[in-house]
């Protein structure tokens, strides 16, 4: 956590997620190949190999700006920025709260994707800090897992 206590930063929230095992931190530039609207965003893969899997979503997000049809959030604003967990069906019931997508520090269902288990947090800070770092870590674990059991089913 920052020292002022008002958000968590995004490099406070690479280096917890970053710093699991396994984790490939993806962080699109221009010149790399990636879509220009991914530039400034970063995703995070279970991949102990170091490569990007294939058919897999990232655990977990942080986008800067507003996506077309995902506006909901604002993240216009100077300094906004989003933390998406793919966190699954019984930690989406437990967690997510309905509200202002807008809202800074408030665990919530993903605008767009929380029918799929998703949640956010709009600039973590003081009240989510703690949810961010159990719903980072079971992201984390479900996606080892899911890892491991399609590693089991392609073994001869």
């Amino acid at each position: 956590m920052n020292a002022t206590l008002e958000h968590m930063g995004i490099e406070e929230i690479i280096e917890l997620a970053g710093g699991l095992d396994g984790v490939l931190v993806l962080r699109p530039e221009p010149g790399d190949g990636s879509p220009e609207i991914a530039w400034g965003d970063v995703f995070f893969y279970y991949a102990p190999d170091g490569a990007v899997p294939e058919a897999t979503q990232p655990f977990a997000t942080i986008v800067t700006k507003d996506y077309p049809g995902d506006e909901a959030s604002r993240l216009a604003r100077p300094g906004a920025f989003r933390l998406n967990i793919a966190a699954g069906k019984d930690a989406y019931a437990r967690w997510a709260a309905d509200g202002d997508p807008s809202a800074a520090d408030v665990v919530q269902a993903h605008p767009v994707y929380g029918d799929a288990g998703w949640l956010a947090v709009v600039n973590p800070g003081p009240r989510t800090e703690e949810a961010v770092r159990e719903l980072l870590g079971a992201a984390h674990a479900a996606a080892r897992r899911r890892r491991e059991r399609r590693s089991a089913l392609r073994r001869p």
